[in-house]
């Protein structure tokens, strides 16, 4: 079978790694393929340190979708890919990539998986996780502090310059192509066992 390609985006925060994770704990071992958007950041090695840590990582530019959307071709004509490292403390790409091999569901996430038009249409279903920001900001902070080396002030320098305006500017409203919404993510229960009825029922028809 052609694989099914899951794409959810949602806020920083929001719990669509969760989701993703979930979803493929639910599904038979060997079948689950997950691909995370954060990994095609652009490789910035030409700009010293202090340059790259001053870009805007949450605008659309920042990532090397095109990529994506042909590695996603590659995965739905049976090919495996090399999916970029990224390293989020230098703020560069890694020297070595991640096999990632075709399976009958791809999973692919990140904050702006709905708003590029090429890649939503490389989507078979589109999910939006939908999340109350002050939890987005403190699983952010979290995030940041404990696994990406970042200082509190640079963090929340951050939020205020480019995350929270390219959230309104490019997240939020790409949740109008999204064909459900979960809220509160990885914690809606009900929600993820209804997706994942859903992929069950279409593994067992290509069987």
């Amino acid at each position: 079978m052609r694989p099914l390609v899951i794409g959810i985006a949602g806020g920083t925060g929001s719990g669509k790694t969760t989701v993703a994770r979930n979803l493929a704990a639910g599904l038979p071992p060997g079948t689950v393929s997950l691909v995370d958007h954060d990994s095609y950041y652009r490789d910035r090695k030409d700009l010293p340190f202090a340059e790259r840590a001053q870009l805007n990582y949450d605008h659309p530019d920042s990532l090397e979708t095109e990529l994506l959307v042909e590695h996603l071709g590659r995965l739905r004509n049976g090919e495996a890919v090399e999916v970029p490292l990224y390293d989020f403390t230098t703020h560069t790409r890694r020297m070595e990539t991640r096999r990632v091999e075709p399976t009958p569901v791809i999973v692919v996430e990140g904050i702006l998986v709905l708003q590029n038009s090429a890649l939503r249409a490389k989507l078979d279903i589109k999910l939006y996780v939908d999340t109350d920001a002050d939890i987005r900001v403190f699983r952010r902070i979290r995030r940041d502090l404990e696994q990406r080396a970042r200082s509190f002030d640079s963090v929340r320098d951050q939020y205020y310059s480019t995350v929270r305006p390219m959230h309104l500017a490019f997240v939020e409203p790409s949740r109008r192509w999204a064909d459900l919404i979960i809220p509160e993510g990885g914690e809606n229960r009900i929600a993820l066992d209804l997706i994942l009825g859903k992929l069950k029922n279409v593994l067992a028809t290509a069987e």
